[in-house]
């Protein structure tokens, strides 16, 4: 269903709704997904809880308008806490992957009272040395000019073929087009637009807060991710109540690669509630 939050329609699809749940968990898709990636997942995990996933500004069913300034970070944040609202969720879980798992780290740095936990899943905490954030700015706004001078087909194309990407080669043929269906019905607008508003270079950084964040924190990479596994190792040591778990034979994208392991993983930590 969609929620109107500053003009903007944002889709959100309930997977579950037990009664009387133990608290509700937000799935956060990373760029180029939808809350349609989390189905399959969500379906296993924990079932005393309730579970939706949020379609971001300019992905899946959410509206992509035309104006970049709608992206913004903060704008991403007050729609999230739109729809938590509306619906007048209790005892939130955010559970982001990747570009989701930025977003959701930034919301528990603003928001960690609304919030009793979060699952990173190969995210990061933005971009400390100022040079290296400027190059990434620059690379966003390179990739953000691709997609909208090219077909969303040569960007998809292009996109699954990154080297982040590389440990999905192993998915038979039938599963690699499932992905590339899901990523294709995006919007071009949408998708440039966001790397712009809420991509990685975009994001403050937030090493120096993660120390204020004192809610029970999982975070997940996958053992092929060696980028992200020493990010990850960095962040546990800055979380004051975090985990850190690396998911074996898993790249980038643990719960689509490693699902079994995944749901395992977040189950464990959600046994604690």
């Amino acid at each position: 269903m969609k929620i109107k939050s500053d003009e903007i329609n944002i889709n959100v699809e309930i997977f579950s709704s037990p009664i009387n749940p133990r608290g509700t968990i937000i799935f956060l898709h990373g760029f180029t997904g939808s809350s349609e990636d989390w189905v399959h997942p969500a379906n296993k995990i924990d079932d005393r809880f309730q579970k939706a996933g949020i379609d971001l500004i300019g992905h899946g069913e959410s509206d992509s308008p035309n104006e970049q300034f709608k992206y913004s970070l903060n704008n991403v944040i007050e729609h999230i806490t739109d729809v938590i609202e509306y619906f007048r969720w209790k005892n939130i879980f955010l559970l982001g992957y990747s570009m989701g798992g930025r977003v959701a780290l930034t919301y528990a740095n603003k928001f960690q009272h609304k919030i009793s936990g979060l699952i990173l899943e190969s995210a990061t905490a933005g971009i400390e040395d100022p040079n290296e954030r400027i190059d990434r700015i620059k690379m966003d706004k390179e990739l953000s000019d691709f997609i909208l001078f090219h077909s969303i087909e040569e960007f998809t194309d292009y996109w699954m073929d990154q080297e982040i990407f590389q440990t999905q080669k192993r998915f038979s043929n039938q599963k690699l087009t499932e992905l590339k269906k899901a990523k294709l019905k995006n919007n071009k607008t949408g998708l440039a637009n966001s790397l712009l508003g809420y991509g990685t270079g975009a994001m403050p950084p937030l090493f120096d807060r993660l120390p204020l964040i004192k809610i029970p924190t999982l975070l997940i990479t996958g053992e092929l991710d060696t980028k992200f596994i020493a990010v990850n190792k960095k962040l546990v040591k800055l979380l004051p109540d975090s985990e850190h778990i690396i998911i074996n034979n898993a790249g980038h994208n643990t719960h689509l690669e490693e699902p079994e392991k995944f749901v395992n993983a977040v189950n464990k930590f959600l046994s604690n509630f």
